[in-house]
């Protein structure tokens, strides 16, 4: 069976299996979107989504994170991790907004990956999520759970993301994402892959290492 083929099987038992597969993070606008995936580095979604909830009723948009002294807003997001750096990142990010896209979220690609703290992944999600354009988001599941099943052999997640692209149907790339996700969450496990309850054993070449 050829990758592409594979693939597509994959996906399909993927989609019958998680038929409410979802972006975990919660947003009413991409705005929302882009503060909650750059808190979402190195922190859980459902952290972030309890910090969000009152977040956006303080910060509306890009001028109110801009005119919050940054100890303010340090303590506002102090348990997602990493605060100081996600705090200057999202003032640099909404001053970006401000001064070059009249304070909305940019729906192109490239003009995402310019802002502050905005990477291809981060882009990928805005584009394929906020915007409804096709995009793949390699986050850690991804990045682990594709290089188990051996759709790439690749540890760079830009890299891994250009494969990808080849292999999985334009249609399928922002389902992809979260289809991993959730198979990463309830049975593809980091520490040890749940192998005897996966409904993709015949199409996955890692049950058998297992066996060594």
């Amino acid at each position: 069976m050829d990758i592409k083929t594979r693939t597509k099987k994959i996906i399909q038992l993927l989609r019958e299996n998680y038929p409410d597969a979802k972006i975990a993070l919660d947003f009413k606008t991409p705005f929302q979107l882009l503060i909650a995936t750059i808190l979402a580095a190195q922190c859980t979604d459902e952290r972030v989504n309890q910090v969000t909830k009152t977040l956006f009723k303080k910060y509306m948009g890009p001028q109110d994170f801009l005119s919050t002294p940054i100890t303010e807003l340090e303590k506002d997001i102090f348990s997602t991790g990493f605060y100081r750096q996600k705090a200057k990142s999202i003032q640099n990010c909404c001053r970006e907004l401000v001064t070059r896209h009249e304070g909305k979220v940019p729906a192109d690609f490239d003009k995402l990956t310019e802002l502050p703290g905005v990477g291809r992944k981060t882009a990928s999600v805005i584009m394929g999520n906020a915007y409804n354009t096709p995009a793949i988001a390699v986050d850690t599941h991804v990045k682990r759970i594709s290089n188990i099943f051996e759709l790439v052999n690749e540890d760079n997640a830009d890299k891994i993301e250009l494969l990808l692209k080849k292999i999985v149907p334009v249609e399928d790339w922002t389902i992809f994402s979260h289809l991993i996700a959730t198979h990463g969450r309830n049975i593809c496990f980091a520490r040890k892959p749940n192998c005897a309850e996966c409904f993709l054993t015949k199409l996955c070449p890692y049950p058998g290492k297992t066996e060594n």
